[in-house]
């Protein structure tokens, strides 16, 4: 708990200090003359003057955001000498680059961001597969427990090579929301047996691309052998005699192709509100057993499934993710550039129904997120932090006033008409801005509740 809750005002605390940055920077060059350059909202909890025009440093209260305040006739009135460095007095041009310059640093900061984790490296699982769920995508593509997917390409020409089973996930998303095909080079877990296969995912809709679509294409977990970890004692595992380190290779008769596939079995060993009894064959040293085994029936988000109290499937393959200088820095870019891509995509979809408005997330699921980043490693917390870096810059630049992007959207009309929003139609607009963003917020809230409920 403690972990989550620094490491989620880590990132709050980052993320507002670099935008309101990109904003202070670039007045400050524009020659505007700040007032106050605040971390958060509310009461001031500390407070410093400085530089050559004694702007106001704080750190405010309430820490949901911050903002940059600066001379402005429109606020309050401005003495004749210092009329040349109010905001409002600027030339178009600078206005809209203090304006924009905000999401530029956020979008700038995920690219170093992402660099940097590629840097150090990280651990992933290795792209070898389980069995596909039956009657799936993945398996009417012909993939088979074990299958390694080395690379992935659209038209058959370009192909992507593949490190992680991650990178796998990503080009499958992305596939989705296109609505092409995946053609994937396959081999088996040696490298061996070399094929290409076709995912039809234009099957699936935007709409499916949730936390649950790469079950929706019939994909599960990574690769793992059948095998037995830790089992709690007093558990139906126990209870059956099973021991750490028993390799089970059948179930009711049945062979097992991997872990993911048993506890899949015992998943589906309940008939209402008991379970059934199963009848494994196990390999323990040698030795050939058959053990009865009766899970025990617990409550999965409204659905009654058999546990059997033990850690099934021997660790996953892991591959080292780690980059060069120059090759992490490119691949900071374009991962930047295709999460912001996809990040306006899924809102334009939510926006026409296409997707489903569960996307959206909220405060409590960004802190649950940086906790467990934080606790994996560096790495990981760093991607995260880019990933929602990324996002608060493409969503300040949305056409959405009290946002970044409608102030841009005034004086994209300035431009146009020589003349600027009225304040009436300011009025107006901004009563409106404050009405969606309330709506989104609720939409968003709703869905973290819902997520620590267990009801998404």
């Amino acid at each position: 708990m403690i972990t989550t809750v620094l490491a989620f005002l880590v990132t709050l605390a980052i993320l507002v200090v670099v935008h309101e940055y990109g904003h202070y920077r670039v007045a400050v060059a524009c020659g505007v003359k700040v007032l106050r350059f605040s971390v958060g909202f509310g009461r001031v909890l500390y407070s410093r003057r400085r530089g050559p025009d004694q702007t106001e440093f704080v750190i405010s209260a309430l820490p949901l955001g911050g903002y940059v305040r600066m001379l402005d006739e429109r606020e309050e009135p401005v003495p004749a000498g210092e009329l040349h460095r109010a905001f409002n007095r600027q030339p178009l041009s600078r206005r809209a680059a203090i304006v924009i310059a905000g999401p530029a640093a956020n979008l700038l900061l995920a690219v170093l961001l992402f660099a940097l984790a590629q840097w150090i490296g990280t651990e992933e699982p290795k792209a070898v597969l389980s069995q596909p769920a039956a009657a799936s995508i993945a398996e009417d593509a012909g993939l088979r427990s074990g299958d390694w997917v080395r690379a992935v390409s659209r038209d058959g020409q370009d192909w992507t090579e593949l490190r992680s089973m991650n990178d796998l996930r990503w080009q499958i998303t992305q596939a989705v929301l296109d609505g092409v095909p995946l053609q994937m080079s396959v081999s088996d877990a040696r490298g061996a047996s070399q094929r290409t296969l076709r995912l039809d995912l234009p099957r699936l809709s935007t709409r499916d691309v949730d936390a649950n679509l790469m079950r929706q294409v019939g994909l599960g977990a990574p690769y793992s052998e059948p095998v037995m970890g830790e089992i709690k004692a007093d558990g139906p595992a126990a209870r059956a005699g099973l021991r750490a380190g028993d390799r089970v290779l059948a179930v009711d008769g049945r062979a097992l192709a991997d872990a993911q596939a048993l506890r899949e079995q015992i998943r589906q060993s309940v008939r209402g509100d008991s379970a059934r009894p199963m009848r494994w064959q196990v390999d323990r040293g040698g030795r050939t057993l058959e053990l009865d085994v009766l899970p025990r029936v617990m409550d999965d988000n409204g659905t009654s499934i058999g546990r059997v109290d033990a850690f099934i499937g021997k660790p996953v393959e892991m591959v080292t993710v780690q980059r060069g200088a120059w090759e992490g820095l490119v691949l900071g870019a374009e991962r930047t550039w295709e999460l912001s891509a996809l990040t306006l995509k899924m809102l334009g979809r939510m926006l026409i129904g296409e997707a489903s408005l569960r996307n959206l997330s909220g405060p409590l699921t960004i802190a649950d997120y940086a906790g467990q980043s934080a606790q994996q490693g560096m790495a990981y917390y760093l991607g995260f932090l880019a990933l929602v870096s990324v996002s608060l810059g493409v969503l300040n630049l949305l056409p959405l006033p009290m946002l970044d992007g409608g102030h841009l959207m005034y004086y994209l009309f300035e431009g146009l008409t020589g003349r600027p929003v009225s304040d009436l139609w300011m009025g107006r607009l901004q009563r409106g801005g404050i009405a969606i963003l309330l709506a989104l917020m609720s939409v968003a809230l709703f869905n973290d509740v819902a997520r620590l409920l267990g009801l998404h």
